[in-house]
C-alpha cells in the first residue's frame, strides 16, 4: 500500500470523513486545529492509505512541531489529550507506521509521537514506537437518568458542595462571549500561579473560540460578582470534552467547582450527548484523579507511543523542570504572562 499526505485543514474530505468515523473527536476537528495553526503555526498533516481524489477510508493525524528550542517533531497531537488513529489495525497502522519510521529518519525529526485513546491496534502492529508517557484517564456515561448519576457523585467531596453552592445562590453562567473569557483568564492566571506554571496565551482561547464557535463553552460561577470558578468544554458528536478548569482558591468553600460540572453534565444531557470525557490526569497529580473519580469518572489507562531517533532524556531534566517553576512563582503578572506567550509554541 502506498502512503498519501495531504493539509486536513484544505481537503474537504476530511470533515466528511470525520461525520463518518466512530472515533472521530473533537480534537480531530477542523476547529481545534485551526486554532493550533492560528495560536503556534503547528502545520497538520493526514498520512493515509487513500489515494488523492478518491473517498478518505483511513488516517492518522499529526502537527509539524518546528522550535529551535525542544527540537523539530510530528505529534499526534499537540495540546490534546488523545488522538486516536483513524483506520483498522494490521496492514493500514502498520504500512502508516513504517513510513513514519523512515519519514523521521530522513527529515531528522526528533520523535514522532502518538497519542491513542485505545493503544490496542499500536500494540498489535509490530512498529518500532515504544511506549512513552502514561496517564489516567476519566469518563462519565451520561446515558443513565440525571439522578442515577448524581447518586454516583462522591457524597462528602461532591454532592454536599453542590448542595452547598445551591444554598450560596451562585450565579451559573455560560456562553463564549468576551466577558466570560476574561473572567476564565483571570481565574486561569490564579491558578497557574498557585501551580507556578505560565498560563497559555489569551491568544489560544480567544482562537479557540473563533475556530470552535458553539462547540466551545465557557462556563463560570461567581459569587456576588467575585469570579469564583471556571471550566471549559468542547462538545462534538454524542461526546463533551472538559479540557480547561481554574479557580479563585479562597471560594473553594462554596463549592463552585463541582457544581460547575453538575451544570456541564445538565446541559450535556439535554443535548442529548452520551459520554463526559474528563480527559487526562498525570500521575504526579493524584489529586485531579481522585476528583475526577469523585465525580464517577471510569477510569483506565492513557498510553502515548513514540518512534524517536534523538537521544534519551536526560534525568536532570525534572530538577531542571522544579528549579524554572520556583523562577516562575517569584515574577511579575505581566513578565509571568508573557514568558508563557513565548514558550508555548516550544511545548506542544
Amino acid at each position: 500500500m502506498n502512503v498519501y499526505r495531504f493539509n486536513p485543514l484544505q481537503d474537504p474530505r476530511w470533515t466528511e470523513f470525520l461525520l463518518r468515523h466512530p472515533k472521530a473527536s473533537i480534537f480531530h476537528t477542523p476547529g481545534w486545529l485551526g486554532a493550533l495553526w492560528r495560536t503556534y503555526g503547528y502545520e497538520p498533516v493526514v498520512f493515509t492509505t487513500s489515494a488523492p481524489n478518491a473517498q478518505l477510508q483511513n488516517g492518522v493525524l499529526f502537527c509539524h512541531v518546528n522550535s529551535w528550542l525542544t527540537g523539530r517533531r510530528l505529534v499526534s497531537l499537540p495540546f490534546s489529550d488523545h488522538c486516536q488513529p483513524l483506520l483498522d489495525g494490521g496492514g493500514e497502522l502498520q504500512t502508516v507506521l513504517e513510513y513514519l519510521e523512515q519519514e523521521a529518519r530522513r527529515e531528522r525529526w526528533k520523535y514522532v509521537e502518538l497519542r491513542p485513546l485505545s493503544d490496542t491496534e499500536i500494540c498489535d502492529a509490530g512498529s518500532r514506537f515504544i511506549k512513552g508517557a502514561k496517564y489516567g484517564f476519566h469518563s462519565i456515561d451520561l446515558r443513565p437518568a440525571p439522578e442515577a448519576i448524581y447518586r454516583g457523585f462522591h457524597d462528602s467531596c461532591v454532592r454536599r458542595k453542590i448542595r452547598k453552592a445551591e444554598r450560596e445562590q451562585l450565579l451559573y453562567e455560560k456562553g463564549h462571549t468576551d466577558e466570560l473569557l476574561k473572567k476564565f483568564h483571570y481565574l486561569l492566571l490564579l491558578t497557574r500561579r498557585r501551580h507556578q506554571l505560565p498560563p497559555q496565551p489569551m491568544a489560544w482561547y480567544r482562537n479557540l473560540i473563533e475556530c470552535m464557535g458553539d462547540e466551545l463553552t465557557i462556563h463560570v460561577v461567581s459569587k456576588d460578582s467575585a469570579p469564583v470558578a471556571s471550566i471549559i468544554t468542547l462538545a462534538y458528536k454524542n461526546s463533551l470534552v472538559y479540557k480547561y478548569g481554574c479557580s479563585d482558591s479562597r471560594f473553594n468553600n462554596l463549592g463552585g467547582t463541582p457544581f460547575l460540572f453538575w451544570q456541564a453534565i445538565g446541559e450535556a444531557k439535554r443535548a442529548g450527548i452520551e459520554e463526559f470525557d474528563l480527559g487526562r490526569s498525570g500521575l504526579e497529580d493524584p489529586g485531579l484523579a481522585s476528583f475526577k473519580g469523585h465525580l464517577g469518572g471510569a477510569e483506565s489507562e492513557l498510553n502515548y507511543y513514540r518512534y524517536s531517533t534523538a537521544s534519551p532524556k536526560d534525568p536532570s531534566a525534572r530538577r531542571e523542570r522544579s528549579r524554572l517553576r520556583q523562577i516562575f512563582a517569584r515574577m511579575p503578572d505581566a513578565i509571568f504572562t508573557g514568558v508563557g506567550r513565548l514558550l508555548y509554541r516550544h511545548m506542544g
